[in-house]
C-alpha cells in the first residue's frame, strides 16, 4: 500500500538554523554524503545512520547544498508557480547510453524485431502486454488469457475492464502512426479519447479537459490524498506549454530525448487534464515520444509490464518528486531503469524463445511421427512464421512427385500445424499460431 512519504526539512530554514560555519564543516564530509552514489530522498535518508559527526538534518542539508548547483529548470511549474529541474546523476548516462544503443540503435537489437517474418509477432504480443498491465495499474481485473482471447478473436468487449484493454490495444496501435506528427493539444485529447471511449461514468469527458466544476483529487479507497492537481482554468496553457516542451521550442537547453519522454510522462500525471484515463494516457504519451524521437524499439517493449510489479514504487517516484522541492530526478532515476529492465526482457524472452526453438528442432529430428522432408519444412516454419507452403515449392524443393509433396502437406495440416487457404487455384499453407503448442505436446 503506498503511503506519503516524509517531507524533507525546508531548505531554506534548515541553511539559516545551520548557519555558515557549520555548513562549511558539513561539506568536508562530501565524499560520504552521497551514500554508495545513491540519490536518497528525505524518506529513505533517516532510515540509514548518518556519516559520524553529522546529524540526519546536517546530512541531508550538505546532501541538498551539493545538488543544487547542478540542477536544471524545466518549463513544467507546480501550483505555487515554482519550476520543476532535474540533474544528471549516477546511473542515468549509463542508463541513456543503453537506451540510445538498445531503442534508438541497430547494434546488438535482436535479429527477430528486425525481421519482416518474425516482427509482427513481437510486435503484437508488446502491444498486448501493454494494454494489458496500463489497465491493471488503473484498475482492471481482467486476466491476461481472457484479454488476449478478446483481442485475438477480436470479439467485442464485455465490460469496462475488458473496455480499457481493448482502448489501451487500439490506442498502442495509432500511436505507430501518429509518431511523426508535432505534439498538438488536438493530439493530447486524441490520445485521452481513444483511452477512455465507453469507459466514464460521463461519457461527453472522453477527449475534452476537466472544468473548473471537476474538482478532482489523487488518493486512496481511504481517503488519504496524495496529489492535488492544478486548477482546470490553467489547463490551456499548461498543455500549450507541455507542448513546445514536447516539440523541443523548450528550453534552450540539450535534454536527451529519452528524458524528454520521461518528463512528458511526469508532466501530464501532475496537471492530470482530465476527470480519468490520465495515468493511461500519461504513458501512451511516453511512447508517443519514445517513438517520435526515434527510439523505434520501444514498439516491442512494455513499460507497465514493470511498472504493475511494484505499483508502490511507481507512485513513490511522483511523490519524491513533489514532496522534495519538484525534483525530477527521483523519477527519472526510476524511469530509465524501468526502459532498461524492459528493453533486457525482450532481448531474455527472444533468447528464451530461440532456445526453445533449437530444443524444439532436435526433438522433431527424434520424431517418428513425421517423415525427413516434413521435419525439414517444420524447422524452416519455426523460424519463418509467416512463410507460405505450396503443393509445387515442397515438390520442387525435395525432388519428389506432385502426389508425394501433397500429402506431406495435408498430413501437416490434419495434426494443426498448418493451416490451409486456396486463393484461386492454388492450396497455401502457413503455420499456424498454436505449431509450437502442438508440436510440444506432440513432443
Amino acid at each position: 500500500m503506498l503511503k506519503p512519504p516524509r517531507t524533507p526539512p525546508a531548505f531554506p530554514e534548515l541553511m539559516q538554523e545551520t548557519g555558515f560555519p557549520r555548513l562549511m564543516e558539513v561539506l568536508k564530509f562530501v565524499d560520504a554524503l552521497s551514500f554508495n552514489n545513491k540519490y536518497l530522498h528525505w524518506d529513505k535518508l533517516i532510515r540509514y545512520e548518518p556519516p559520524a559527526g553529522l546529524t540526519h538534518e546536517e546530512w541531508w542539508l550538505g546532501l541538498r547544498f551539493s545538488r543544487t548547483p547542478l540542477f536544471k529548470p524545466i518549463p513544467l511549474t507546480d501550483k505555487q508557480g515554482h519550476f520543476f529541474k532535474f540533474l544528471v546523476t549516477d546511473p542515468i548516462p549509463e542508463q541513456l547510453h543503453h537506451i540510445d544503443l538498445g531503442a534508438g540503435g541497430r547494434i546488438g537489437v535482436p535479429e527477430p524485431v528486425t525481421n519482416p517474418e518474425t516482427k509482427d509477432q513481437y510486435y503484437m504480443s508488446s502491444l498486448i502486454e501493454e494494454a494489458i498491465t496500463s489497465s491493471q495499474l488503473e484498475g482492471a481485473t481482467t486476466t491476461r488469457e481472457v484479454a488476449k482471447e478478446m483481442i485475438r478473436a477480436a470479439r467485442p468487449p464485455r465490460d469496462r475492464s475488458e473496455r480499457m484493454i481493448l482502448n489501451n490495444f487500439q490506442t498502442m496501435q495509432q500511436i505507430g502512426k501518429l509518431k511523426g506528427q508535432s505534439l498538438t493539444k488536438q493530439l493530447i485529447l486524441e490520445l485521452h479519447r481513444l483511452v477512455t471511449e465507453k469507459t466514464l461514468s460521463d461519457a461527453t469527458a472522453a477527449g475534452r479537459f476537466r472544468t473548473e466544476q471537476e474538482n478532482i483529487v489523487v488518493g486512496d479507497e481511504q481517503g488519504v490524498i496524495f496529489h492535488i492537481p492544478p486548477p482546470a482554468n490553467q489547463l490551456e496553457d499548461r498543455m500549450a506549454a507541455m507542448c513546445d516542451f514536447a516539440n523541443s521550442k523548450t528550453p534552450d537547453y540539450f535534454i536527451h530525448p529519452a528524458l524528454r519522454a520521461i518528463m512528458l510522462h511526469f508532466w501530464l500525471a501532475y496537471d492530470h487534464p482530465f476527470v480519468d484515463g490520465n495515468g493511461r494516457t500519461a504513458r501512451a504519451l511516453f511512447y508517443w515520444a519514445m517513438l517520435h524521437y526515434g527510439f523505434w524499439l520501444c514498439e516491442f517493449i512494455s513499460i507497465s509490464r514493470i511498472l504493475v510489479k511494484a505499483p508502490s514504487k511507481y507512485g513513490r517516484s511522483f511523490l519524491y518528486t513533489e514532496t522534495d522541492d519538484n525534483d525530477l530526478t527521483y523519477f527519472i532515476l526510476y524511469q530509465v531503469d524501468v526502459i532498461r529492465r524492459a528493453l533486457k526482457e525482450l532481448h531474455d524472452f527472444i533468447k528464451a524463445k530461440a532456445a526453445r526453438v533449437r530444443a524444439m528442432e532436435q526433438q522433431l529430428q527424434g520424431t517418428l511421427l513425421f517423415n525427413h522432408r516434413q521435419r525439414a519444412l517444420l524447422s524452416h516454419a519455426l523460424r519463418h512464421p509467416q512463410f507460405r507452403y505450396t503443393f509445387e515449392g515442397h515438390r520442387i524443393s525435395h525432388n519428389v512427385a506432385y502426389q508425394t509433396a501433397r500429402t506431406d502437406l495435408l498430413a501437416l495440416q490434419e495434426n494443426g500445424v498448418l493451416e490451409a487457404r486456396k486463393v484461386g487455384k492454388t492450396w497455401y499453407f502457413t503455420p499456424s499460431p498454436m505449431m509450437e503448442a502442438k508440436l510440444q505436446a506432440m513432443a
